[in-house]
């Protein structure tokens, strides 16, 4: 339809070789600013640290439709064969942003094409780290991109979904994400003398399993949560008493009230359990990401789009998820819709999930993913119905 597949295809290779984290992100920034540069899209990097705006008919700012994609790697060391696998050790884009980012731009190339005949503004959004724990959303939202925007999609591959397909959860779709940690400081002794000392390491143990109970016999069976600790680690060899500990942890949930009431515990135990062998708990959290509310009327006028690039028998209902995007902080501002793009293909071994060392999309994919998007454009460029908009929203039904 609208997408150059070879053109995808090549920054997509070009982006996954050099895979990079956070915020720190040069060759990912030159590339897009480079392409930005050749197809004559103006663009800014004002709204936020390592992040690229680029705007397609500036001058029709009435209505404006954001496109998002992010650009940031995980810390992984990639165990592919592809022939452009990261070429940086110990990071790789096992997540699918190089593939966002590239379809974005080739989503940019399309519509740049068809810039007289479009009758809206888009801004074409590329952030930083979506994975890290500083969101690269929350700083543009925070530098008054939203301000600009009326509504906004972003797209994600998705390898529960065969290819040739597109799917959307209406209403909460994804968790709320709080980062955690909690420090224990005690005093060293010698491993024969610890009555001497005040063992941090102990207290964590402790604390973790304290928290585990918790988790068993305080809260809803039916609330929709997780949390978990990713890591403890303390003390320095096998013969001095710790005097010091920590471990990281992540809440996810769709009640913020569960959110709350699980800090607020978990702070508790921690300070007890140091409290009673004389340690000390320092307990710090940041909630990076919220809950993904996908506009209900939105979605169904992404699906509409979607429908016309892969069939509506390819239209997917998607369910819920405790994983968490930080997508959610543009939600916050404006209405909008995080739809995902089928890429799972089995006889091309693209099955398994994000976050791992051997994940592969289907490239075939990627062409459907840009022409969803420009065909959501050209669908709504004469803007959405805001009264629909707002009469679809559960969350203002119930307050």
């Amino acid at each position: 339809m609208y997408a150059d597949k070879d053109y995808i295809l090549s920054l997509r290779h070009e982006l996954h070789e050099y895979p990079e984290i956070g915020f720190d992100l040069p060759k990912t920034i030159s590339v897009v600013k480079r392409e930005l540069e050749n197809l004559g899209i103006a663009y800014t990097e004002k709204y936020g640290e390592s992040s690229v705006v680029a705007t397609i008919n500036p001058e029709k700012s009435h209505f404006t439709i954001g496109i998002r994609a992010d650009m940031d790697a995980l810390l992984i060391e990639e165990k592919t064969d592809l022939p452009f696998k990261s070429k940086i050790q110990g990071q790789m884009h096992a997540c699918g942003h190089d593939a966002h980012t590239a379809m974005l731009l080739g989503t940019a190339k399309a519509l740049k094409a068809m810039e007289d005949k479009l009758a809206c503004r888009v801004m074409l959004v590329f952030q930083p780290s979506e994975e890290g724990i500083r969101s690269g959303a929350g700083e543009l939202v925070k530098g008054g991109l939203m301000n600009e925007i009326d509504v906004i999609i972003g797209m994600h591959v998705e390898n529960w979904l065969e290819t040739g397909t597109v799917g959307v959860c209406k209403g909460s779709s994804m968790a709320s994400s709080r980062n955690l940690r909690i420090d224990f400081y005690g005093a060293t002794a010698h491993a024969t003398l610890p009555h001497t000392g005040v063992d941090a390491l102990a207290a964590a143990v402790r604390t973790y399993n304290d928290i585990q109970y918790m988790l068993a016999r305080e809260l809803n069976p039916f609330a929709k949560y997780v949390f978990s600790i990713g890591k403890l680690e303390g003390g320095t060899t096998q013969n001095v008493i710790a005097d010091h500990a920590y471990m990281l942890g992540t809440i996810r949930t769709f009640d913020m009230e569960v959110d709350s009431f699980l800090i607020r515990r978990i702070g508790e135990i921690a300070e007890s359990c140091a409290k009673q062998i004389g340690a000390r708990a320092e307990v710090n959290s940041s909630l990076k990401a919220l809950v993904v509310y996908n506009n209900p009327y939105i979605s169904d006028l992404v699906l509409d789009s979607a429908a016309k690039v892969v069939g509506a028998e390819n239209i997917v209902h998607m369910p819920e998820k405790l994983s968490s995007e930080d997508f959610s902080q543009y939600l916050t501002q404006k209405p909008g819709v995080f739809i995902r793009l089928g890429t799972r293909n089995a006889e091309k071994g693209c099955t398994t999930l994000p976050h791992n060392n051997d994940f592969m999309i289907d490239e075939d994919a990627f062409p459907m993913g840009t022409d969803t998007c420009v065909q959501f454009v050209l669908d709504n460029m004469n803007g959405i119905n805001i009264e629909k908009v707002t009469a679809s929203d559960e969350r203002v039904k119930r307050s």
